[in-house]
């Protein structure tokens, strides 16, 4: 699709149907000329993005389901399926370079760092996987946490992960430390089902429930409501670029564009006001609350009692 402000404007350019089964995953390749998409067919197809012509296809890549996918750089790409096994694929040679299968529920979303080196996989078994593309090997396997891993995101300069889970829950790896969480935060929400960084401190997360929330990390402090779809649990979510605007689609087959512009200017200190219990949750934008405030009445923002436990002041020189 080719979307636009404009009221009308929006308008799609092309659909492809090479998939034999649903499509599970899509993702642009880092110059924005190729899809890439994987479906729980096994397959892998590489897409022009300008016109949606089939260049490359791996029809039996993986022997289950595949779910998801992330481009590492211009040659190399990760992809995950439904039994754990995660495969790392070099389109100059055509094949895979690495294969394992670490994890033993489903590969729900994966993160790199910034020089191609470390790549995270978040699982449904609870863990975090740590895999050296540089060096095509498996490094280690985080304890499982309560619940399933749904997303991953890179925070606070590379130094800080973020995981999220089908409980609510934000776990906290240090980089580098990724055997234990350092730290968790509970949302008062029915799951974190995906999520994305919108500044180096700020994640937006989606949810069952269908609302779309603002989360600082380090101080931990759920920040507010960007936008929701009504009751239709949140699929997944994408920051355009330069950080203005934020998209979602759920399940009720749309998709919607969020501003997210205020958010980088928004500054979180460790000071903890008091808030009356019970408070709704903060609307970030005008239309964030949507069809009005019944709906968000039983939203808190207030961490669980765990979160407030948790050692949020141990970061202070990652408050900036």
């Amino acid at each position: 699709f080719s979307y636009s402000c404009t009221e009308g404007q929006n308008r799609q350019l092309w659909s492809s149907g090479h998939h034999l089964k649903s499509c599970r995953d899509v993702a642009f390749s880092q110059d924005g000329q190729k899809l890439f998409t994987v479906s729980k067919d096994k397959s892998i197809h590489l897409l022009t993005a300008e016109e949606g012509r089939l260049e490359t296809r791996f029809p039996k890549a993986h022997g289950s389901a595949v779910n998801c996918v992330l481009p590492v750089d211009q040659h190399v790409f990760a992809t995950g399926d439904d039994n754990g096994a995660l495969k790392v694929w070099d389109l100059r040679k055509g094949d895979a370079i690495l294969e394992a299968r670490q994890q033993e529920e489903y590969i729900s979303a994966m993160a790199v760092d910034g020089n191609g080196k470390l790549l995270l996989s978040a699982s449904g078994d609870g863990t975090l996987g740590v895999f050296n593309v540089k060096r095509r090997r498996f490094e280690l396997l985080s304890e499982p946490q309560n619940g399933d891993l749904t997303s991953v995101a890179l925070l606070k300069r590379g130094r800080k992960v973020a995981c999220g889970s089908s409980e609510g829950t934000i776990y906290l790896f240090d980089w580098g430390g990724f055997g234990a969480a350092s730290d968790r935060f509970a949302l008062r929400a029915e799951s974190v089902d995906c999520m994305v960084p919108v500044t180096d401190s700020i994640v937006c997360v989606g949810s069952m429930d269908g609302v779309i929330r603002a989360v600082n990390v380090l101080p931990n402090r759920v920040l507010g409501c960007v936008g929701q779809h009504l009751g239709e649990p949140i699929e997944q979510l994408a920051l355009a670029p330069g950080g203005q605007l934020l998209a979602s689609c759920a399940h009720d087959q749309k998709v919607k564009f969020w501003d997210v512009s205020a958010l980088g200017a928004m500054v979180v200190d460790d000071y903890r006001r008091k808030k009356k219990k019970g408070g709704p949750l903060r609307a970030l934008s005008g239309k964030a609350v949507g069809s009005g405030e019944d709906f968000f009445a039983d939203l808190r923002d207030e961490a669980e009692p765990e979160a407030a436990a948790a050692g949020t002041g141990s970061d202070s020189d990652d408050s900036d």
